[in-house]
């Protein structure tokens, strides 16, 4: 009890409440903006977040993805153009029931249930961390491999449009984590012969290359057209709200559900939970023949993905470390810089951060729906903004941010090489996702194997001898073999039928 006062004490310093309402109106302003993610908000916070104490710089990064998540959905009703990828799941059903006059019921919708989806994956986060730590604090480095191991399986297969482009990023990845010096021999590897390489690379100058640069470069090589707002009155946005919501209370139910538990899945996220989310109402639901024609169905399964993804999410992230998706992966390398280690050890040596990071994420999701009614209601004066101004402004906080994080000019070369590496990727439909978790899961994987391969002189055998990691093991060579197994069945069934 008097670790949950603490963590209530830390949360509610007027400082923080501060922190979090500026990083809400930053989140609701990038995420509205088509092209800029909630993932470039979180990273274009970090250098913000630097000398700032651990309680107040995960509040910023948490709020303003939450808020970014949800003000995606703005100009999915308005221009028909989805302001973050997980949005892109339900744009045609909300600029449809704008088309219909309803623009007011599509905001209203949207910004409800993503509340209501990011409040749901609190509390699980809440009830689910605490056992789940007290379970982790048996694991050995065994446990960790095969955990570090089921994460980057689950990266690479979860990758709706190619899984071979996912296991390529996946690749990539861990390739740039091997940058540095080997952990055993204290060989330096890949680093050209530069001294400022022999470290391995900062992980928050990759992020801001890959997803702030990146995008930048991306705006300017499509050379977008201006923005054609839809004429819509938006006023009433929670006019009817209630009745709406109870009908579509199953659709909502699975969007909690299914959410929060693909943002547990290391490499899911918001953008699959949605994408799956829909498919899965869409499946089920009475009436298919609305979706994509203005289906509240669809709008509120899906909105309540997105949100809950990012609540899930953390859950691996603050038990065992490692990050359910790029946005986790920031807040971890943080949570890291503060001298606060992501793990079960956290919940020992820091409860009263863990308690307030609990209620940051109920405070955040609370503040969406005020400071959401306030967005919709300005939404025709952020979606004005004239993004080739912008652009420039960002590009120079990208730069500055990264020289502050390491005072190097090495930092700004880092992280321009990797706006030219995001840009590439996504121009060749490369995933990001599995590319970010092999940077941060890569170490930690070739750590535990080596620790586990120098414990038991070399015996492969111990890493299946214990009950939870030859669990994992099992888990994750389902995984791999699935694929194999799936055909042998269906020609199985096809000699039979």
């Amino acid at each position: 009890m008097d670790n949950i006062l603490a963590g209530l004490t830390l949360l509610f310093d007027p400082y923080v409440l501060m922190v979090m309402v500026a990083s809400a109106a930053f989140g609701l302003f990038m995420g509205a903006l088509p092209g800029l993610t909630a993932t470039m908000a979180v990273a274009l916070l970090v250098p913000v977040t630097f000398y700032m104490e651990p309680v107040p710089a995960i509040a910023a990064m948490v709020t303003a993805s939450a808020m970014a998540m949800f003000s995606g959905d703005i100009p999915s009703v308005l221009l028909r153009m989805p302001g973050t990828p997980a949005s892109a799941a339900y744009t045609n059903d909300a600029f449809s029931l704008t088309k219909k006059g309803q623009a007011h019921i599509a905001m209203g919708i949207c910004l409800l249930t993503s509340a209501i989806g990011g409040l749901f994956g609190a509390l699980v986060l809440a009830t689910l961390a605490p056992p789940l730590a007290s379970v982790a604090l048996r694991f050995s480095s065994y446990e960790y491999f095969w955990l570090c191991l089921l994460g980057l399986t689950t990266a690479g297969f979860m990758i709706q449009s190619s899984r071979a482009r996912g296991v390529i990023s996946l690749a990539l990845g861990l390739f740039v984590a091997t940058i540095g010096i080997d952990p055993v021999s204290g060989v330096p590897r890949f680093t050209f012969g530069s001294t400022a390489l022999i470290g391995g690379l900062s992980l928050v100058p990759v992020m801001i290359g890959l997803f702030a640069i990146a995008e930048i470069f991306r705006f300017y090589a499509k050379r977008v057209q201006p923005m054609k707002l839809e004429q819509a009155e938006i006023k009433g946005v929670f006019e009817g709200q209630g009745k709406i919501l109870w009908q579509e209370r199953r659709a909502i139910a699975q969007g909690n559900v299914l959410g929060t538990v693909l943002g547990i899945l290391p490499g899911a996220g918001a953008d699959i939970a949605a994408w799956i989310s829909y498919s899965l109402a869409k499946r089920f639901s009475r009436n298919p023949q609305e979706f994509g024609r203005g289906s509240k169905e669809g709008l509120a399964a899906a909105g309540a993905a997105n949100n809950a993804a990012v609540s899930g999410g953390f859950i691996p992230s603050l038990v065992f470390g490692i990050p359910g998706d790029a946005i986790a992966a920031i807040i971890i390398g943080v949570l890291f810089m503060k001298g606060v280690n992501p793990g079960p050890t956290i919940f020992l040596n820091n409860p009263a951060v863990v308690y307030a990071i609990f209620g940051i994420f109920f405070l955040a999701n609370l503040l969406m729906i005020p400071l959401g009614w306030v967005a919709i209601k300005l939404s025709r004066l952020m979606l004005s903004v004239r993004l080739n101004i912008l652009m420039p402004i960002i590009f120079i906080f990208c730069i500055v941010g990264a020289f502050a994080m390491e005072n190097t000019i090495t930092a700004v070369g880092v992280a321009l090489v990797f706006g030219v590496v995001g840009f590439v990727m996504e121009a060749n439909r490369i995933p990001l996702a599995p590319f970010v978790l092999g940077i941060v899961l890569g170490p930690l994987l070739e750590q535990n194997f080596l620790t586990s391969m120098m414990k038991s002189n070399g015996n492969p055998m111990t890493f299946i001898d214990r009950p939870i990691a030859g669990a994992l093991a099992a888990l994750t060579l389902l995984i791999w073999t699935w694929p194999v197994l799936r055909r042998l069945l269906k020609g199985r069934q096809h000699q039979t039928g």
